[in-house]
């Protein structure tokens, strides 16, 4: 099994990258998308959001780092990915499945789901740029307002020369509501030749082997769960047991002490915030503890509230 830390735009930092793997079970990581327009980026915009790409781009765990990028342009792109494998990324990635507005108004993300022909031209010319050796994926959703060309967009990502492919099971339009349908994924499965990730509603052990069982990956890739569960890709393994309540404070104690010595330390409080409501999925005493420090503005004060919580849980 290999499981995949998701791209998840304004959550998923370096911090958090490195936070989740040096827990374990995690195989590679795609970083948040980069917004690719007409220029050629500069090796400062690669680094600035994978800085692993200092540590041969692998976390300090060791768990390699995939940048992921996004745009409309099939050259720009192409050029751009080119360049982010020069500064050192583990291979690249293609986001078709960012669902939001901005995004897709400018003719990004999950609009492309409507032009098969687009995506093909998209996947072969960053291919054609590339070394062969070098790994080229795709994230996808099943459509955009509708599933009917789901499988032809995978066929037409897999012949442009794609390696491999994500699939969040649900269309744009679906957004994150339940269920997500892994049923799809095994049809897409079976039209393709490349091996093809399971994405969405994967928060326990349970989810995880319900979504292999139904949609025949053994691959899946984790994003809001692995923040509700943060060893859940431990548990999907069966290497551990959910984390408890002070076990899941202990980590985000030691996020909030390295995010202070890192350039986000003044939007630490929200970011706390932020995955709290992650973590009430599966931590019923989450909620409790983000009512208690909902006012909370300074990361002092976040901090303190932690160390009080864990005394006492």
């Amino acid at each position: 099994m290999k499981v995949t830390l998701a791209p998840m735009e304004g959550v998923m930092d370096h911090q958090m990258r490195q936070l989740l793997t040096s827990i374990g079970g995690i195989d590679l990581c795609v970083t948040e998308f980069i917004r690719v327009i007409e220029l050629r980026l500069p090796a400062k915009v690669f680094r600035r959001i994978s800085p692993e790409l200092h540590n041969g781009s692998k976390t300090l765990s060791g768990t390699p780092v995939r940048i992921q990028l996004l745009g409309q342009n099939p050259r720009c792109l192409a050029e751009n990915a080119n360049k982010a494998l020069h500064v050192g990324s583990d291979g690249i990635d293609l986001n078709f499945g960012c669902p939001a507005k901005a995004v897709n108004k400018s003719k990004g993300g999950a609009i492309l789901l409507k032009s098969p022909d687009t995506l093909y031209k998209i996947v072969k010319e960053v291919r054609e740029f590339m070394p062969s050796d070098q790994v080229l994926s795709a994230k996808i959703r099943l459509g955009y307002e509708d599933k009917s060309l789901a499988i032809e967009n995978a066929q037409a990502i897999t012949e442009a020369g794609a390696n491999a492919l994500a699939v969040h099971a649900r269309t744009k339009e679906e957004g994150y509501k339940p269920p997500a349908h892994w049923h799809w994924i095994a049809k897409i499965r079976e039209a393709i030749n490349i091996p093809v990730t399971a994405n969405g509603d994967i928060f326990n052990l349970d989810d995880a082997k319900r979504c292999m069982e139904i949609s025949g990956c053994d691959s899946l890739m984790i994003g809001r769960g692995a923040l509700a569960m943060p060893n859940l890709a431990q548990v999907i393994k069966e290497k551990e047991e959910p984390y408890s309540w002070p076990q899941t404070l202990d980590l985000m104690i030691a996020y909030l002490f390295v995010q202070t010595h890192g350039d986000k330390e003044k939007y630490l409080p929200n970011r706390i915030k932020q995955w709290l409501t992650f973590m009430r999925l599966q931590q019923p005493q989450a909620l409790h503890f983000l009512h208690h420090v909902r006012k909370i503005k300074t990361t002092q004060q976040m901090l303190d509230a932690l160390r009080i919580e864990r005394a006492s849980a």
